[in-house]
């Protein structure tokens, strides 16, 4: 399995940084995931964070070095992240749950799938075109799929969701999946700091003509321009299956080597939670996928 991922995260205009993002992997299997917290309910960089772990922890246990089930996977994991901030809000008498949005993609073999609660989106791109994205679990996505044949009134924010992570009814997920990919096509998962400021045509233009490292973040800055002063978190994870970029540099990520028991993450156990300056700076995402390099480095030594 070869890809290259980069990923980035900015605050914006917010006093906090509530978005969450990484990704994971095992020789023939990858797990790569975003979470938004949702303002308006307390500790919103808890919830993404506790969404990511519980998902990262599960596919360490079961990607053995692959997913049996992805589908099933992908629904299990995000249902038990939304029981994990039940059970700490209930352990800690919070008058309300933290609440957020994820969306998490699986690449296995030469197929995606992918599953997401709330806004926060996935799209996929293959040469120059749009060939996917996920719809948005708002009111006016929903009216825009049923065609308006259900009117939702004038009373209704039509930019609400109706479901996320914490909510207090069971969260509705979309999945999508098996997917054949191409050499070459890229995957962005995002959240709606990035599409609230620039439209799909802007997102797919950018993401098609350039790497993904250059790509990622002038997506990033594009949006914080547009949205000014009360810019909100923008958080990208842009992925290139089977691309020809340089192995030894930090995007790009040959897996064959690995061993069967090798686990590699950007994902850390406890980190960010409760800690509502954490910016997920650079230096820290790069000295994680170095650790992973190493890691990668060693088990090829091994088998040779």
């Amino acid at each position: 399995m070869r890809f290259s991922v980069y990923q980035i995260s900015r605050r914006g205009g917010r006093e906090k940084n509530e978005d969450r993002m990484g990704y994971c992997y095992t020789r023939d299997s990858g797990l790569f995931a975003l979470a938004d917290g949702m303002g308006g309910h307390p500790e919103g960089e808890v919830a993404s964070q506790m969404s990511l772990q519980t998902m990262a922890g599960m596919f360490q246990r079961d990607a053995k070095p692959v997913i049996r089930e992805p589908r099933r996977f992908l629904t299990e994991s995000i249902l038990a992240g939304h029981h994990a901030l039940i059970r700490y809000a209930t352990e800690r008498a919070l008058l309300d749950t933290p609440r957020t949005t994820i969306v998490a993609c699986i690449l296995q073999g030469r197929e995606a799938y992918w599953a997401h609660c709330g806004d926060s989106r996935l799209y996929l791109v293959r040469g120059g075109r749009l060939q996917a994205r996920t719809r948005d679990h708002s009111y006016s996505e929903l009216q825009e799929s049923l065609n308006g044949v259900v009117p939702l009134g004038d009373k209704v924010n039509r930019n609400v969701l109706f479901t996320c992570l914490g909510s207090p009814g069971k969260p509705v997920i979309d999945l999508v999946g098996p997917v054949s990919l191409q050499p070459g096509d890229k995957l962005l998962l995002c959240s709606d700091g990035l599409w609230g400021a620039l439209d799909d045509d802007t997102i797919t233009r950018i993401l098609a003509e350039g790497a993904i490292t250059e790509a990622a973040p002038d997506l990033v800055e594009r949006a914080l321009r547009i949205a000014g002063e009360k810019s909100d978190n923008v958080t990208v994870i842009a992925v290139e299956w089977e691309s020809a970029e340089d192995d030894e540099t930090l995007t790009g990520i040959e897996t064959d080597a690995l061993g069967d028991d090798v686990f590699a993450s950007t994902i850390q156990a406890g980190a960010g939670v409760g800690n509502p300056d954490d910016l997920l700076d650079e230096a820290e995402i790069e000295r994680s996928i170095r650790e992973i390099n190493e890691a990668i480095k060693r088990s090829a030594q091994k088998r040779s």
